[in-house]
């Protein structure tokens, strides 16, 4: 039985308008109810859709808390427009707004460059799914996004004309996203709380328990297959219950490949942008990803779960994560014991192992952008726990940029760095001890000529690569790839 009434998104309310809204706003127009009474919509921006016959998607945003984050919004418009034009946006809501503004998340999407429109839509039933006028604005729309709320609502809408709607949306090279609950409905295996919200201690010591249900066959978004999303990650301690949520997954078939990926992203900012070509890049902060590749030990209703080795990928803001290619490397373990979690779940020291043992070989590795400032050791992008081979990538904004990756080596171990630099810019490399004195360099002559240099550790510690303008700038990137043998 699904709960009397939702729970309740961020700065919205329960209980929706009884006329039709006023629109607050330059450039709003408040649309009258439809037919279906539980339904309001507002539009921002151009009256009037974008007519275009093709798009450059899809493209995913999958945020940690239900506000807008513009960082991966605007990488999501881009890459639908392909650099070009706009498009139109339609947020799905489940309960109306009580903050100062009735649309928080189209407010946001207003203000990116590349937006022709955003309207809101707020659905608040199964039934509201099959609404013509929703379905239009979804349809017409190349960006539906999933507000915070209530996951059920949303899951409700299996099997209605709106689950089609938002799938031909990314059909035709357009994308989804959401937060919080819109998080949670992005994924191929939702958790849909229809029953209660559950928590770490209550799952773990029965993942069973009637708060722990799901609906499958909502979305199946390309790239992103066997996955289960979770919220709010790290603040509302939510790793064990994902663990709980990967455990019944695998054991009951959910998933296609008998494996299953939980996906967390803590609330604040942290935000997965997922392109195309499956590459996830995070902004902001951290998120997880829970792999579980067995059987569980044991996951039957009434008892506690117990799940040895739970393979766990910590990424910090600008490191990826390939769900087209996914890394066998760069994470760390942890278990859980008649529903009794290992200490430290969220930090541990990743294997870095990709492909022979040494780093060195054809593995997928693992991949960071880099974060400015790190023009400095002291600031440097910690590379230290990426899987390898490793690649980093960035650009030259000045002519005296200097980008400090910092990484360790065993005594013995060798690090080579080979960096493909554009034609933009002449760049030279260096390879730094811990004290920041140069131990090798590359310097070739000339834009666009690569760089390459090798280093044996006589000890082990923390040692830096450090590209750094020599001659030009500019956004053109470089990437750098980074092996230990």
């Amino acid at each position: 039985m699904r709960p009397a009434l939702p729970r309740l998104r961020s700065a919205r309310s329960a209980a929706l308008l009884a006329l039709a809204l006023t629109a607050a706003g330059a450039g709003a127009v408040a649309a009258p109810r439809s037919a279906h009474a539980s339904v309001t919509r507002i539009r921002l921006g151009s009256s009037s859709d974008v007519s275009r016959t093709s798009w450059n998607g899809p493209a995913f945003t999958f945020n940690g808390d239900g506000a807008v984050v513009p960082a991966t919004a605007g990488k999501a418009i881009a890459a639908i427009t392909g650099g070009s034009g706009s498009i139109d946006v339609t947020v799905l809501a489940d309960s109306a707004a009580t903050g100062s503004s009735q649309t928080p998340e189209c407010d946001v999407f207003m203000g990116l460059s590349g937006v022709n429109s955003c309207t809101t839509d707020v659905v608040t039933s199964a039934a509201d799914g099959n609404s013509s006028q929703v379905n239009t604005d979804v349809r017409n729309a190349e960006f539906v996004y999933f507000a915070g709320g209530n996951q059920c609502v949303y899951a409700s809408w299996k099997g209605t004309s709106l689950q089609a709607s938002v799938q031909s949306v990314v059909a035709k090279g357009g994308g989804s996203g959401g937060g919080s609950a819109g998080h949670h409905i992005n994924s191929a295996v939702v958790y849909d709380a229809c029953t209660a919200s559950t928590d770490s201690p209550t799952a773990l010591a029965n993942p069973y328990d009637r708060s722990v249900t799901f609906t499958t066959g909502m979305f199946a978004w390309p790239n992103y297959a066997d996955t289960v999303n979770d919220s709010h990650f790290v603040t509302r301690d939510r790793m064990g219950r994902t663990m709980a949520f990967v455990a019944r997954a695998v054991k009951d078939g959910l998933t296609t490949s008998g494996k299953a990926w939980g996906v967390g992203v803590e609330q604040g900012g942290g935000s997965l942008f997922l392109d195309k070509n499956g590459l996830a890049t995070l902004s902001g902060s951290d998120a997880y990803v829970v792999l579980g590749d067995h059987q569980p030990e044991q996951a039957v209703s009434g008892k506690p779960l117990t799940y040895s080795n739970f393979k766990i990928w910590h990424l910090t803001a600008g490191q990826t994560f390939d769900f087209k290619n996914r890394p066998t490397c760069g994470y760390y373990t942890r278990s859980v014991t008649n529903g009794t979690p290992d200490a430290n779940l969220y930090s541990g020291t990743p294997t870095t192992d990709c492909g022979g043992g040494t780093g060195t070989g054809t593995g997928t590795g693992s991949s960071l952008t880099e974060t400015e400032p790190n023009d400095s050791t002291g600031a440097a992008n910690d590379i230290t726990g990426l899987g390898y081979p490793a690649t980093v990538t960035g650009s030259m904004k000045s002519g005296s940029d200097r980008d400090y990756y910092k990484l360790s080596l065993t005594s013995g171990q060798t690090a080579t760095v080979t960096c493909t630099v554009p034609s933009a810019y002449d760049a030279d490399l260096y390879f730094m001890n811990a004290n920041g004195s140069t131990l090798t360099r590359s310097v070739n002559n000339g834009k666009g000529a690569g760089e390459s240099l090798s280093w044996t550790a006589t000890s082990s510690g923390t040692y830096y690569a450090d590209l750094e303008a020599y001659s030009g700038s500019g956004s053109a990137t470089y990437s750098c790839k980074v092996t230990k043998g």
